[in-house]
Protein backbone atom coordinates (compact mmCIF):
# COMPACT_ATOMS: atom_id res chain seq x y z
CA UNK A 1 0.00 0.00 0.00
CA UNK A 2 3.26 2.36 0.19
CA UNK A 3 2.28 3.41 -3.37
CA UNK A 4 -1.11 4.65 -2.90
CA UNK A 5 -0.09 8.18 -2.52
CA UNK A 6 1.09 8.34 -5.84
CA UNK A 7 -1.64 6.17 -7.43
CA UNK A 8 -3.57 9.25 -5.64
CA UNK A 9 -1.37 11.84 -7.16
CA UNK A 10 -0.34 10.53 -10.43
CA UNK A 11 -3.69 10.11 -11.29
CA UNK A 12 -4.06 13.61 -11.40
CA UNK A 13 -1.15 13.94 -13.63
CA UNK A 14 -0.51 13.39 -17.19
CA UNK A 15 2.95 11.40 -17.29
CA UNK A 16 2.56 7.59 -17.31
CA UNK A 17 3.53 4.82 -19.67
CA UNK A 18 3.53 3.22 -23.29
CA UNK A 19 0.88 0.94 -24.32
CA UNK A 20 0.84 -1.72 -26.95
CA UNK A 21 3.78 -0.87 -29.58
CA UNK A 22 1.11 -1.38 -32.59
CA UNK A 23 -1.33 1.37 -31.01
CA UNK A 24 1.61 3.36 -30.62
CA UNK A 25 2.61 2.84 -34.18
CA UNK A 26 -1.30 4.39 -35.88
CA UNK A 27 -0.46 7.73 -33.59
CA UNK A 28 0.78 10.44 -36.05
CA UNK A 29 4.52 11.57 -35.61
CA UNK A 30 4.94 14.42 -34.23
CA UNK A 31 8.55 15.94 -34.85
CA UNK A 32 9.85 17.24 -31.52
CA UNK A 33 8.28 17.93 -27.63
CA UNK A 34 7.72 21.21 -27.13
CA UNK A 35 5.15 23.44 -24.69
CA UNK A 36 3.47 25.28 -27.49
CA UNK A 37 2.12 29.00 -25.94
CA UNK A 38 -1.37 29.04 -24.94
CA UNK A 39 -3.54 32.00 -27.06
CA UNK A 40 -3.71 34.78 -25.14
CA UNK A 41 -7.55 34.72 -25.30
CA UNK A 42 -7.47 31.33 -23.47
CA UNK A 43 -9.49 31.13 -20.31
CA UNK A 44 -8.28 29.79 -17.35
CA UNK A 45 -10.68 28.61 -14.76
CA UNK A 46 -9.67 30.51 -11.47
CA UNK A 47 -10.62 29.94 -8.27
CA UNK A 48 -12.26 26.72 -9.15
CA UNK A 49 -12.11 23.67 -7.36
CA UNK A 50 -13.03 19.63 -8.19
CA UNK A 51 -13.72 17.28 -6.17
CA UNK A 52 -12.92 13.41 -6.85
CA UNK A 53 -13.87 10.34 -5.26
CA UNK A 54 -10.91 7.68 -5.77
CA UNK A 55 -11.78 3.81 -6.35
CA UNK A 56 -9.64 1.11 -6.41
CA UNK A 57 -10.36 -2.31 -7.31
CA UNK A 58 -14.66 -1.60 -6.54
CA UNK A 59 -13.23 -0.28 -2.97
CA UNK A 60 -13.87 3.88 -2.11
CA UNK A 61 -9.98 4.16 -1.86
CA UNK A 62 -10.00 8.15 -0.94
CA UNK A 63 -11.14 11.78 -2.06
CA UNK A 64 -8.85 14.27 -4.16
CA UNK A 65 -9.42 17.70 -4.88
CA UNK A 66 -7.86 19.89 -8.23
CA UNK A 67 -7.52 23.82 -7.58
CA UNK A 68 -6.19 26.17 -9.97
CA UNK A 69 -5.79 30.20 -9.26
CA UNK A 70 -4.03 32.89 -10.41
CA UNK A 71 -0.89 33.97 -8.45
CA UNK A 72 0.48 37.72 -10.34
CA UNK A 73 1.83 36.49 -13.41
CA UNK A 74 1.59 32.54 -12.70
CA UNK A 75 -0.91 30.20 -12.43
CA UNK A 76 -1.13 28.41 -8.99
CA UNK A 77 -2.38 24.69 -8.82
CA UNK A 78 -3.28 23.15 -6.05
CA UNK A 79 -3.40 19.08 -5.45
CA UNK A 80 -4.51 17.26 -2.78
CA UNK A 81 -4.81 13.57 -2.02
CA UNK A 82 -6.44 11.53 0.88
CA UNK A 83 -7.00 8.15 1.81
CA UNK A 84 -10.69 6.78 3.25
CA UNK A 85 -12.29 3.97 4.24
CA UNK A 86 -10.42 0.37 4.55
CA UNK A 87 -7.71 1.61 2.35
CA UNK A 88 -7.18 4.34 5.61
CA UNK A 89 -7.34 2.07 8.02
CA UNK A 90 -4.16 0.08 5.88
CA UNK A 91 -2.30 2.64 4.92
CA UNK A 92 -2.25 6.69 5.79
CA UNK A 93 -2.65 8.70 3.01
CA UNK A 94 -2.86 12.89 3.82
CA UNK A 95 -0.58 14.89 0.61
CA UNK A 96 -0.82 18.20 -1.23
CA UNK A 97 1.19 18.87 -4.25
CA UNK A 98 1.30 22.30 -5.84
CA UNK A 99 2.74 23.74 -9.11
CA UNK A 100 3.58 26.85 -10.28
CA UNK A 101 3.73 27.57 -13.84
CA UNK A 102 3.79 30.82 -16.20
CA UNK A 103 0.36 31.63 -17.05
CA UNK A 104 1.81 32.78 -20.68
CA UNK A 105 4.44 29.75 -21.87
CA UNK A 106 3.03 27.67 -19.89
CA UNK A 107 6.30 26.80 -18.57
CA UNK A 108 6.50 24.95 -14.79
CA UNK A 109 8.14 27.12 -12.61
CA UNK A 110 7.83 25.53 -9.09
CA UNK A 111 6.84 22.60 -7.76
CA UNK A 112 5.83 22.16 -3.74
CA UNK A 113 4.98 18.86 -1.78
CA UNK A 114 4.00 17.80 1.53
CA UNK A 115 3.60 14.14 1.48
CA UNK A 116 2.71 12.08 4.77
CA UNK A 117 2.30 8.27 3.47
CA UNK A 118 2.19 6.00 6.56
CA UNK A 119 5.36 6.57 8.97
CA UNK A 120 6.72 8.83 5.99
CA UNK A 121 6.20 12.63 6.14
CA UNK A 122 8.24 14.62 3.73
CA UNK A 123 8.47 18.25 2.47
CA UNK A 124 10.12 18.75 -1.13
CA UNK A 125 10.87 21.99 -3.33
CA UNK A 126 11.71 21.53 -6.97
CA UNK A 127 12.52 24.73 -8.67
CA UNK A 128 13.15 25.19 -12.35
CA UNK A 129 15.96 26.80 -13.19
CA UNK A 130 14.72 28.11 -16.89
CA UNK A 131 18.59 30.24 -17.18
CA UNK A 132 20.93 27.32 -16.21
CA UNK A 133 18.89 24.51 -17.71
CA UNK A 134 18.57 22.86 -14.61
CA UNK A 135 15.99 21.57 -11.81
CA UNK A 136 16.51 21.69 -8.48
CA UNK A 137 14.98 19.73 -5.94
CA UNK A 138 15.45 19.99 -1.65
CA UNK A 139 13.62 17.11 0.19
CA UNK A 140 13.39 16.96 4.30
CA UNK A 141 12.93 14.00 6.09
CA UNK A 142 9.93 15.51 8.55
CA UNK A 143 10.58 12.24 11.14
CA UNK A 144 14.32 12.44 10.97
CA UNK A 145 15.73 15.56 9.75
CA UNK A 146 17.59 14.36 7.07
CA UNK A 147 17.97 16.61 3.96
CA UNK A 148 18.32 15.74 -0.06
CA UNK A 149 19.42 18.49 -2.03
CA UNK A 150 19.85 17.15 -6.44
CA UNK A 151 20.33 19.57 -9.34
CA UNK A 152 19.37 17.62 -12.44
CA UNK A 153 19.72 18.80 -16.42
CA UNK A 154 15.86 19.91 -17.67
CA UNK A 155 14.95 21.87 -20.61
CA UNK A 156 14.73 25.44 -20.14
CA UNK A 157 10.87 25.16 -20.56
CA UNK A 158 8.72 21.79 -18.69
CA UNK A 159 5.12 21.04 -17.76
CA UNK A 160 5.23 19.51 -14.38
CA UNK A 161 2.25 16.89 -13.27
CA UNK A 162 -0.54 19.37 -12.77
CA UNK A 163 0.30 21.86 -15.00
CA UNK A 164 0.17 19.13 -17.47
CA UNK A 165 -3.38 18.60 -17.16
CA UNK A 166 -3.73 22.31 -18.05
CA UNK A 167 -2.21 22.23 -20.77
CA UNK A 168 -3.91 19.53 -22.57
CA UNK A 169 -7.00 20.76 -21.86
CA UNK A 170 -5.51 24.16 -23.75
CA UNK A 171 -5.37 22.12 -26.80
CA UNK A 172 -7.59 21.33 -29.78
CA UNK A 173 -8.77 18.48 -28.59
CA UNK A 174 -10.01 16.48 -32.08
CA UNK A 175 -9.99 12.39 -31.89
CA UNK A 176 -6.78 11.24 -33.61
CA UNK A 177 -4.98 14.87 -32.73
CA UNK A 178 -1.24 13.94 -31.08
CA UNK A 179 0.39 16.34 -28.61
CA UNK A 180 4.00 15.63 -27.49
CA UNK A 181 5.22 17.96 -24.77
CA UNK A 182 8.58 17.63 -22.08
CA UNK A 183 7.15 16.83 -17.98
CA UNK A 184 9.59 16.94 -14.94
CA UNK A 185 8.86 16.09 -11.57
CA UNK A 186 12.00 15.80 -9.80
CA UNK A 187 14.15 13.06 -11.87
CA UNK A 188 14.87 12.81 -15.61
CA UNK A 189 13.06 14.82 -17.71
CA UNK A 190 10.23 12.57 -19.96
CA UNK A 191 8.79 13.13 -23.40
CA UNK A 192 4.97 12.76 -22.94
CA UNK A 193 2.47 11.69 -25.50
CA UNK A 194 -1.33 12.72 -25.57
CA UNK A 195 -3.35 11.25 -28.15
CA UNK A 196 -7.07 11.78 -28.57
CA UNK A 197 -8.70 8.88 -28.78
CA UNK A 198 -12.62 9.69 -29.52
CA UNK A 199 -15.93 11.02 -27.57
CA UNK A 200 -17.59 9.00 -24.81
CA UNK A 201 -20.75 9.94 -22.69
CA UNK A 202 -19.58 9.93 -18.98
CA UNK A 203 -21.53 9.75 -16.06
CA UNK A 204 -20.02 10.60 -12.10
CA UNK A 205 -22.02 12.05 -9.69
CA UNK A 206 -21.47 15.77 -10.96
CA UNK A 207 -23.62 14.87 -13.61
CA UNK A 208 -23.92 13.13 -17.30
CA UNK A 209 -21.36 14.93 -19.41
CA UNK A 210 -20.14 14.44 -23.55
CA UNK A 211 -16.10 13.78 -23.41
CA UNK A 212 -13.36 13.65 -25.29
CA UNK A 213 -11.03 10.79 -24.06
CA UNK A 214 -7.11 11.03 -23.91
CA UNK A 215 -4.19 8.69 -23.72
CA UNK A 216 -1.25 9.72 -22.41
CA UNK A 217 2.20 7.46 -22.54
CA UNK A 218 5.96 8.47 -21.76
CA UNK A 219 8.13 6.16 -23.10
CA UNK A 220 10.54 6.89 -20.29
CA UNK A 221 10.53 7.15 -16.52
CA UNK A 222 9.76 4.95 -13.07
CA UNK A 223 6.74 3.44 -14.43
CA UNK A 224 7.87 2.46 -18.19
CA UNK A 225 5.85 -0.59 -19.35
CA UNK A 226 3.70 -1.09 -16.25
CA UNK A 227 0.27 0.63 -17.02
CA UNK A 228 -1.43 3.51 -18.76
CA UNK A 229 -3.15 6.66 -18.22
CA UNK A 230 -6.31 8.24 -19.08
CA UNK A 231 -8.06 11.51 -18.88
CA UNK A 232 -11.61 12.70 -20.34
CA UNK A 233 -12.25 15.82 -20.83
CA UNK A 234 -15.84 17.81 -21.06
CA UNK A 235 -16.13 18.25 -24.63
CA UNK A 236 -16.71 21.94 -25.20
CA UNK A 237 -14.62 24.58 -24.80
CA UNK A 238 -13.80 24.41 -21.14
CA UNK A 239 -12.34 20.90 -21.22
CA UNK A 240 -13.48 20.12 -17.39
CA UNK A 241 -11.70 17.28 -16.62
CA UNK A 242 -14.42 14.50 -15.23
CA UNK A 243 -12.98 11.12 -15.13
CA UNK A 244 -9.00 10.09 -14.75
CA UNK A 245 -8.11 6.31 -14.56
CA UNK A 246 -4.65 4.98 -14.22
CA UNK A 247 -4.17 0.97 -14.85
CA UNK A 248 -1.26 -0.29 -13.35
CA UNK A 249 0.21 -3.61 -12.66
CA UNK A 250 -1.51 -4.06 -9.20
CA UNK A 251 -5.04 -2.47 -10.33
CA UNK A 252 -7.03 0.24 -11.58
CA UNK A 253 -7.35 3.30 -10.28
CA UNK A 254 -10.51 5.51 -10.99
CA UNK A 255 -11.45 9.36 -10.38
CA UNK A 256 -14.82 10.45 -10.61
CA UNK A 257 -15.85 14.01 -10.45
CA UNK A 258 -18.15 14.40 -7.24
CA UNK A 259 -19.09 18.40 -7.79
CA UNK A 260 -17.81 21.75 -9.29
CA UNK A 261 -17.22 24.53 -6.33
CA UNK A 262 -16.35 28.34 -7.92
Amino acid sequence: MRNLKRILLLTFAVLLVPVMTAQLATISNVSKAEIRPVSETHHFPNNQTLHYDAEWRLWKAGTGTLRIEQSGELQHVIATAEASGAVALLYRVQDRLESYFDRRSFCSQRILKHSEEGLHKRETNLYFDAIRGKSVLDERNLRNGEVKHQVTNSPSCVTDVLSGIYYVAAQRLEPGVTYLFPLNDGGKTVDVTAFVEGREDVKTDAGNFRTVRVAVYSNAGPLKGRGKIWIWYTDDAAHLPVQMRSRLFWGTMTLRLTRVEK
